[in-house]
């Protein structure tokens, strides 16, 4: 399998994958500022912006993602694209020069040990209205992540194109549903060696910021890079911010 992918710009290689529901154009304004600086690759999913949906389970989308991204690239990923941008880095180890984690996790789900997270119920409720309602369920989805957030309204709106335009089927946005449900990435934190930095919103309230907390207090060397008064998607409602992280971030020794 491959990932459909865009290239613009000069410099450093920097990718960006986007999360579940929402395809790369979530990253549009920031990608065009990021490209004076960077060699952007946006990259799709399978069955986003059109592509084709290979069916493919998490690991090997996450080998699909690495064989992707040049190596010694940054790799950003927001959300469930932060998830598999762990899994990736963890099943590449040397093939990324940096990682970068935005609104991510390890872990979706709540238990015992893991409370910073989601009940699996939340899960199972986007489960069967997406198999009713795909529209009106993403675009639920995008005012529950943004609550909390003192731009809502404008990410709202900076985000409806999406809503209303080609949405995944709803098989991929099932599947997808499935890996935030079963992925646990906190085993493999421990031994990532490149840098990490985590860029997340302090109001987030799909992926809590404790979630952030506990990554950074756990992969070697890591940054939290805490935004506030975002939710979870930081890169649109601080966009200058994101970016000046980013390019300090990159700018860092090794």
């Amino acid at each position: 399998m491959t990932l459909a992918v865009t290239v613009a710009g000069q410099g450093p290689d920097l990718a960006l994958l986007h999360g579940w529901g929402l395809g790369s154009e979530v990253w549009q304004d920031v990608a065009a500022t990021l490209a004076a600086d960077f060699r952007v690759h946006l990259l799709s999913l399978p069955g986003y912006d059109g592509t084709p949906d290979d069916h493919a389970d998490f690991a090997a989308t996450a080998d699909a993602l690495a064989a992707a991204v040049p190596a010694g690239a940054l790799c950003c990923g927001w959300s469930m694209g932060g998830l598999l941008a762990l899994a990736a880095a963890n099943r590449h180890p040397g093939h990324f020069g940096r990682l970068a984690l935005v609104g991510s996790t390890a872990r979706f789900v709540r238990n015992d040990d893991w409370p910073q997270a989601q009940p699996a119920e939340l899960l199972d409720s986007f489960r069967q209205a997406i198999a009713t309602d795909p529209r009106t369920t993403l675009s639920r989805f995008v005012m529950l992540f943004n609550q909390g957030d003192a731009r809502a309204r404008a990410i709202a709106r900076a985000l409806s194109p999406q809503l209303t335009g080609q949405l995944p089927a709803a098989a991929t946005l099932l599947r997808g549903l499935d890996w935030l449900a079963t992925a646990d990435l906190r085993p493999a934190l421990a031994a990532l060696d490149l840098p990490v930095l985590l860029l997340h919103g302090e109001k987030d309230p799909l992926m809590p910021i404790g979630a952030a907390e506990a990554l950074a207090a756990t992969i070697p060397g890591a940054r939290l890079e805490r935004f506030t008064a975002c939710a979870h998607a930081p890169f649109i409602a601080a966009p200058e911010t994101f970016v000046d992280a980013l390019r300090r971030f990159n700018d860092e020794p090794a």
